[in-house]
């Protein structure tokens, strides 16, 4: 009689245990139990489970045929099993090396660029906080992006490489991979609103441990550029504006869906070239641009120009707009960083609303 409850004391003790196991395992990759944090970036979820966080990148590169998936993977949790045959990345991060300068204020933001260990050159970096920590020699420079120091990097060892393709083939990229360093794509210049841009702050907030403050940051952001927008939303759009500058025989200006064009409309400015429909650019000859946008009020232009004189000189047809006759030319070099650098290009992407 004893064996006979004992045994069935027994039997009713492994049922618990698998009824709990499998419990548990159900919660832990059902999709359903846990929203995604993005909000206004088309191609980034996030996903944060019990231990764990899965973070898909959607849109990594124009016309692209494949997503990537990634599995943030916190101290002593467990990964279903189900998701290992993503990449898994332990979190919070005590060290990365980022190719974009875009990630930089990210970083900053967050409070974690003493993570930083490397990037390729350097110069392009203009934030007094991480200039400081590279001329220390505290963040190695890496080459090129195309051409990225594999040995260097091997030797530096980060725990995450965060980069970006322009297409499918990123030789570099595979042979670091290959060498057992962890590399995540990120495609933050891919979105097309400005705060699609911004909010891939979160990405770095769930990469260090850090959600809640990335989403207060976020929540700010969105609020500021909100705000701004009031301000213009009962004003007509009269301010006409023509955006960029000859290039090889070819003016390039932004397309009506492209996160520029997007900027300019939240402005209440006319943008000349709102009505294209694409992302990116459109490539037009000289006279069609003149022949539309020669009273152009306001000139957005590019290109490495720090003056007036200086913009003049390196095309004499500019003379015949508008804009620059009346002096309201305004372009992304007129603020550089102590090694050239250009700020816009850091700062413009994660900070929508300055």
């Amino acid at each position: 009689m004893r064996i006979s409850i004992q045994r069935t004391l027994f039997i009713v003790m492994i049922s618990i245990f698998i009824g709990c196991n499998k419990k548990e395992n159900t919660t832990a990759t059902d999709s359903t139990t846990a929203a995604n944090s993005i909000e206004y970036a088309s191609g980034l979820s996030i996903h944060k489970y019990e231990g764990f966080s899965k973070v898909t990148v959607s849109n990594p590169w124009p016309e692209a045929k494949k997503k990537f998936t990634y599995i943030l993977q916190e101290k002593n949790s467990i990964v279903p099993d189900s998701l290992k045959k993503h990449p898994v990345i332990q979190v919070p991060l005590q060290s990365i090396v980022v190719t974009s300068t875009t990630i930089i204020p990210f970083l900053e933001m967050l409070q974690v660029e003493q993570k930083l260990t490397g990037f390729p050159h350097t110069n392009y970096i203009s934030s007094a906080k991480t200039r400081k920590r590279i001329d220390a020699g505290l963040v190695k420079n890496l080459g090129q992006n195309e051409k990225l120091n594999v040995e260097q990097l091997i030797e530096l060892e980060p725990n995450l490489i965060v980069s970006f393709g322009i297409n499918n083939n990123n030789p570099t990229l595979d042979n670091l991979q290959k060498s057992g360093l962890k590399v995540l794509i990120q495609a933050d210049w891919m979105e097309q609103t400005p705060l699609g841009k911004a909010e891939w702050l979160k990405l770095y907030g769930a990469l260090f441990g850090k959600e809640k403050e990335a989403k207060i940051i976020f929540d700010t952001i969105v609020k500021n550029y909100k705000e701004a927008q009031q301000l213009v939303a009962q004003k007509k759009s009269t301010s006409t504006v023509l955006y960029g500058s000859m290039y090889q025989e070819q003016w390039y200006v932004a397309k009506g869906n492209s996160w520029v064009a997007q900027f300019m409309m939240d402005a209440k400015a006319n943008y000349l070239w709102a009505d294209i429909k694409g992302t990116g650019s459109l490539s037009l000859p000289f006279e069609k641009i003149l022949e539309k946008a020669r009273t152009a009020k306001y000139w957005i232009a590019t290109g490495s120009f720090n003056s007036n004189k200086e913009f003049e000189n390196s095309n004499p047809h500019y003379n015949q707009f508008d804009a620059l006759k009346a002096k309201n030319v305004y372009t992304f070099e007129s603020k550089v960083g102590p090694t050239g650098g250009t700020i816009y290009y850091e700062l413009a992407t994660s900070r929508p609303d300055l």
